[in-house]
């Protein structure tokens, strides 16, 4: 059974002075579904996640989530009605330990005094639950990435976006990122977003995928598909 969108990007343009970084981008995301969204440096995939979640103001076009119209919320706001960003290189703050960084996610909550979803992320990376009090700056670059990703999923998101969260890491602890998501979608029914470089180890695990080059989607389809598609793959994706 095909599910409803629950992410519609419509026609979607954002501009940097007289630079436009994102051309009239249409695409949809399931409820439940682990889509990537794979191109070159500079084809505007950091500028989609962007201006999803209201930190760059698009210039026109619209962006629904279950079909509210968000495009013009604040960020917080954004992020209340169920949008989180794990942006790229995670930007966890290296003074605060584990625990106050994993915090700092539930800002927004009403709710945020709730432990129950600490106690869930620790739960899902025994490496945080173990330095719980420790500084983020001890921990190694896969560590880190768990801890943006845990602490964005303490704003109990629907959609979680997350922009090269293989940035930097060994090819294992890539591997384990990747797999960690379809985990995610599998056992909490999150929907997800994916930028990525690491083209092929994006479309090994997610369902769709959605290429950029120059601002615009020139190629999407079943990730398989594209995996299988040569000429895409030679033309955008680089492998």
């Amino acid at each position: 059974m095909t599910l409803p969108p629950l992410l519609t990007v419509e026609d979607l343009s954002a501009s940097y002075g007289a630079v436009r970084a994102l051309d009239r981008v249409s695409l949809t995301v399931p409820e439940r579904g682990l889509s990537a969204v794979l191109g070159a440096n500079g084809a505007g995939k950091t500028t989609l996640l962007r201006t999803l979640t209201g930190l760059h103001r698009a210039s026109s076009g619209r962006v629904l989530l279950a079909g509210e119209d968000i495009t013009r919320l604040p960020t917080e706001q954004v992020i209340t009605r169920g949008l989180a960003h794990v942006p790229e290189g995670g930007g966890v703050v290296v003074e605060l330990t584990v625990e106050e960084n994993l915090r700092l996610g539930a800002l927004w909550r009403a709710d945020r005094r709730d432990r129950t979803t600490l106690d869930e992320v620790m739960d899902l990376f025994p490496p945080l639950a173990e330095r719980r009090a420790k500084a983020a700056a001890t921990l190694s670059g896969g560590e880190r990435q768990m801890l943006a990703i845990g602490r964005a999923l303490m704003a109990r998101p629907r959609v979680l976006l997350l922009d090269e969260p293989s940035l930097g890491l060994a090819p294992l602890i890539t591997r384990r990122i990747l797999d960690l998501l379809r985990d995610l979608r599998d056992r909490a029914g999150l929907t997800v977003v994916l930028v990525e470089q690491n083209a092929a180890g994006a479309l090994s695990v997610t369902d769709h995928g959605h290429v950029l080059h120059r601002g615009s989607v020139v190629a999407e389809g079943p990730s398989a598909e594209l995996l299988a598609d040569d000429r895409t793959r030679h033309a955008y994706l680089g492998f």
